[in-house]
């Protein structure tokens, strides 16, 4: 099965969007982000993992690959936690595919909780500017992001 979401990147002060895409398939137990991850985002395997399943979901045993669009822009931080374990879920049928219009960003903790993710403004702001209103981020961001009106 396949999940889309969307996340954001910051380049210098920019922000572009990321399309997070998560395909689970048959197979040994694998779980591979591809799309020029950082050191960070590839660290998000674990983190999601243990945030998906100490959320009360059930991490797939089977093939996973997270893919990060457009894949020729690097990618760093800990941002894409968060839209990785959204479409992994949705990717299972744990929960409706519902996330058009939104953007999700946001570190996570093993417990699965949400943990301040720097960038959070410019990301926000891009997100608005190419016409999102609806962004999920931590609520220890929410008073950061609020400062991008309509948002």
């Amino acid at each position: 099965m396949l999940a889309k979401v969307r996340s954001c990147a910051v380049v210098g002060m920019e922000g572009v969007i990321v399309e997070v895409e998560v395909d689970i398939s048959g197979g040994l137990p694998f779980f591979a982000v591809v799309g020029l991850p950082d050191a960070a985002v590839q660290e998000a395997r674990e983190r999601v993992r243990a945030a998906v399943r100490n959320s009360g979901f059930r991490f797939p045993g089977t093939r996973v690959v997270a893919a990060l669009a457009p894949a020729n822009l690097k990618k760093a931080g800990p941002a894409y936690d968060l839209p990785i374990a959204v479409a992994t879920i949705i990717a299972t049928g744990q929960a409706p595919a519902e996330a058009d219009g939104l953007v999700f960003l946001g570190e996570l903790g093993l417990d699965g909780s949400l943990k301040h993710t720097p960038g959070i403004l410019p990301m926000v702001a891009a997100s608005h500017e190419q016409g999102f209103s609806r962004i999920i981020v931590p609520e220890a961001s929410a008073k950061e992001a609020s400062l991008v009106d309509g948002v």
